[in-house]
């Protein structure tokens, strides 16, 4: 389900031959045994819709799950602009819909099921403010030896962090794929970026850097989730006074225990 902030939503009007023909929903159809739900749901998007899977960036996912089978509703943003077009026979139409009018629409009934939901979280993203210094320093694992390659090992196990469950973070939906920005300082400084880490040295206090970089992404989007990763009592409070929330290291020690 493609989302856009000044658009809304990109929605599918079913061919009226097709299963609840005649009825709204998204681009989307059954798994192969060997894809994962959000690999599936890219395929589909671009048979179904012409969307390129390189321009979408998901953000999280819905999950209704009946035992023998689950519907799996993905919630992405473009990052490129993208238009979507009819490209198969099983639509009518590929429109966006403002979010606000989507209730009013004949809904394919799994979906219009899930819209209340999928509604009240569809313009948030998480992102994910790590205090590199406090999460390393978290873990005995001889960091104090070479800060830049611990530094290094957390910047990869972010990088394949997602997706994240919620319960950690005390969010919404089933999963989440979180933007990620990575703070570094001192000696720990010289980290390279990834696709999906953001890495950011600090050029004096680590701790100002962070709390910066959560004020500019409540700043820039105030409907996200922005959660520090730190420990430090006083920078969550910095974190808390910028409209942060905070979660400690052992909730991302726990993300990726559960993960692995």
């Amino acid at each position: 389900m493609l989302v856009d902030d000044e658009r809304g939503v990109l929605l599918q009007h079913r061919a009226h031959w097709s299963h609840h023909g005649g009825t709204w929903g998204v681009p989307g159809g059954a798994r192969a045994s060997a894809e994962t739900a959000l690999e599936a749901a890219l395929r589909e998007a671009a048979e179904e819709a012409a969307i390129p899977p390189d321009a979408v960036r998901p953000s999280h996912a819905w999950v209704e799950d009946h035992g023998t089978w689950s519907y799996t509703t993905i919630v992405a943003r473009s990052s490129r602009p993208v238009e979507g077009r009819t490209a198969d026979p099983e639509s009518l139409e590929i429109t966006w819909v403002p979010l606000d009018d989507v209730e009013a629409l004949p809904l394919l009934p799994a979906f219009g099921a899930m819209w209340p939901r999928i509604r009240a979280a569809a313009p948030s993203d998480l992102v994910l403010v790590v205090d590199a210094a406090n999460v390393v320093g978290s873990r005995p694992d001889g960091w104090w030896h070479d800060r830049v390659g611990a530094t290094a090992r957390l910047r990869d196990e972010l990088g394949r962090l997602a997706p994240v469950p919620p319960a950690a973070l005390q969010l919404p939906a089933a999963q989440w794929w979180p933007r990620i920005v990575l703070v570094t300082e001192g000696r720990a400084r010289g980290v390279a970026s990834l696709d999906g880490v953001t890495v950011v040295d600090a050029p004096g206090s680590g701790d100002d850097a962070l709390a910066a970089a959560v004020a500019s992404a409540v700043a820039e989007r105030p409907q996200d989730h922005v959660v520090a990763v730190t420990a430090d009592r006083e920078l969550r409070a910095r974190v808390e006074a910028a409209g942060g929330r905070n979660v400690g290291p052992s909730a991302l020690f726990e993300i990726t225990h559960r993960r692995g």
